[in-house]
């Protein structure tokens, strides 16, 4: 069963809103779907691009951010402080120079002192991961620059749309349509969230942050003293994935193997089993089993048993193929 953090915004009139196109959301809401097991709705091409672009072992760098246990990223690692800074490139240089002291710090007061196991190999190298951090986010941003780009009409009409709400006193109709995950109530917004907690509004200012990642987008956070945010779908986004395939149907890859079996080799970027490929790509276990046995035995991929899992990746052939029909 799905859990919700509670905002108490207060009455709606008095409630002072701001909209920002602030690209650090998004990079984050990217990165928990492509590489943290945090599904955001992200369209299976763009996270394919994303993992195809980030270093090898990014998912094990992560793994402690997302960790289901406990679902965290300290401040100093937020691409979004401050929030009104909104030149991505000037976040991800002050990641970069992230002091490993101020992070441990950071880890030492989240937690209570207690830091957990999950979070031990950040601990024991606090400089590798943090370089091998920004490294990774820096990646998922140079691939998904020209999507962020191509989405500037649809933040500049998001904004226009939440300011003429705000003038007309119907920011409640804003607050009911911000997403599937997202829900209002009363004087009440409900986000889903592995720890809940209630939060009070106070005087604090709420900021809207709409998201260029998936559909299911939700990012949020309530515990800063000048302002609530929270980030969710920018209305439109279908438009964005649209022009994405379009693209895609010209596709060399897809007119020689078919589009399926386009997607699972270019999925095996990386080492990948059954299961995984099957919910990537939307369909059945079943079918990405009978399509990888007809790419096996064309001497396109190999499978291998590993415990309960079969996994499967490219062969030499499937490599050049892949790399000669995506130029």
């Amino acid at each position: 069963m799905a859990r919700f953090s509670e905002l108490c915004l207060g009455p709606l009139e008095t409630v002072p809103v701001s909209v920002v196109a602030q690209p650090g959301v998004t990079l984050m809401s990217l990165v928990a779907d492509a590489l943290g097991g945090r599904s955001q709705g992200v369209h299976p091409t763009w996270r394919r691009v994303l993992r195809s672009a980030v270093p090898e072992g990014a998912e094990a760098v992560l793994r402690p951010l997302f960790n289901p246990e406990y679902s965290m990223v300290p401040d100093c690692l937020t691409p979004t402080a401050p929030l009104w800074e909104t030149d991505l490139s000037v976040q991800l240089d002050r990641l970069a120079d992230v002091s490993p002291h101020l992070l441990l710090r950071e880890l030492e007061s989240d937690f209570g002192g207690t830091v957990p196991r999950q979070w031990q190999s950040v601990v024991d190298r606090p400089k590798s991961f943090i370089q091998a951090y920004a490294a990774i986010l820096s990646a998922v941003w140079e691939a998904f620059g020209p999507i962020w780009a191509r989405a500037g009409s649809l933040l500049a009409r998001e904004t226009e749309r939440v300011g003429v709400a705000v003038v007309s006193n119907a920011l409640p109709l804003v607050l009911a349509g911000l997403g599937p995950k997202i829900r209002f109530t009363g004087q009440t917004l409900y986000v889903p969230d592995p720890h809940p907690e209630v939060f009070e509004r106070g005087a604090r200012r709420v900021v809207l942050v709409p998201i260029v990642s998936g559909n299911g987008a939700s990012v949020f956070s309530f515990d800063r003293s000048d302002a609530v945010w929270f980030g969710y779908p920018v209305p439109g986004l279908n438009t964005l994935w649209a022009a994405q395939e379009a693209t895609t149907e010209r596709d060399p890859l897809k007119l020689v193997v078919g589009s399926l079996r386009a997607g699972i080799l270019r999925e095996l970027a990386r080492p990948s089993t059954m299961g995984s490929l099957a919910t990537t790509l939307n369909c059945t276990p079943a079918t990405v089993t009978y399509h990888c046995g007809q790419l096996e035995a064309a001497g396109l991929l190999t499978r291998e048993r590993r415990g309960q899992h079969v996994v499967a990746r490219r062969t030499a052939t499937g490599e050049a193929l892949v790399t000669l029909l995506s130029g």
